[in-house]
């Protein structure tokens, strides 16, 4: 299992297991960052791969600063279901 990695030509964060490649899609928007799609390949799931790949997004996302804005419903669940990143929530408004 290798780290969470940012690919920026491609808007999205990345993170390789097994020859495959798990991603969470972003769009910036100034120092707010909108996570719109998160993608574990079939042969991944199953394995909890989608949460070690967000939690390792919003940990990245925290190390620079940004706040996240969750549009993806498996970013918002996960958030839901850990209260110790809704520091990164972005304000509504």
């Amino acid at each position: 299992m290798s780290e969470v990695t940012d690919n920026p030509a491609m808007s999205r964060f990345e993170m390789a297991s097994g020859g495959v490649v798990a991603l969470v899609e972003y769009r910036r928007e100034g120092d707010r960052i909108a996570l719109t799609h998160t993608e574990v390949p079939e042969v991944l799931s199953g394995q909890g791969i989608g949460s070690k790949l967000v939690r390792g997004v919003l940990d990245r996302l925290r190390a620079e600063g940004s706040k996240v804005v969750p549009r993806c419903e498996f970013v918002a669940a996960y958030v839901d279901r850990h209260p110790e990143y809704r520091d990164l929530l972005a304000d509504r408004g």
